[in-house]
């Protein structure tokens, strides 16, 4: 048995998700070798989870007193993609808190159970002009509860 080397994992599938926002591909998502950059997924990533707060959560991200910033990412890589391929987002909550939420999130192919890429970030709350964390507001918290 080799140390330090995990298991691994299975595939998410679409059912481990509980929240579905559609993503175009653009032209330059795609990099020298034909296929979207890994740094894409992580916009990706962060459009559906703003995607989230401002339609299902109700976050004011211009003139809000609360923002979220991300203090903590990964991303892993189980199918390549392609511009102009049609894509969803998915997202679901791995961990709510006081102030701060993990989400896992993944970025599925139209038409396949499979991710192509699962990952998770977790956002902080805090007061928008002193960066100190602050209790996530009541109306963002039960929408994220509706997808915990």
């Amino acid at each position: 048995m080799v140390t330090g080397v995990s298991e691994k994992k299975a595939i998410g599938r679409r059912s481990d998700y509980h929240y579905f926002a559609p993503i175009s591909t653009r032209w330059s998502d795609n990099d020298i070798y034909g296929h979207v950059n890994n740094v894409i997924y992580y916009s990706y990533f962060d459009s559906v989870a703003n995607h989230f707060l401002i339609h299902e959560g109700d976050l004011d991200i211009h003139n809000g007193n609360i923002i979220g910033l991300v203090v903590n990412s990964c991303c892993s890589y189980h199918k390549a993609l392609a511009y102009p391929e049609k894509l969803q987002g998915a997202m679901r909550v791995n961990r709510l808190g006081n102030s701060s939420v993990e989400y896992g999130l993944a970025i599925f192919r139209e038409g396949d159970d499979e991710a192509a890429a699962e990952g998770h970030f977790v956002h902080v709350f805090v007061d928008r002009h002193s960066r100190k964390p602050t209790p996530i507001p009541d109306n963002l918290r039960t929408a994220l509860q509706g997808i915990l």
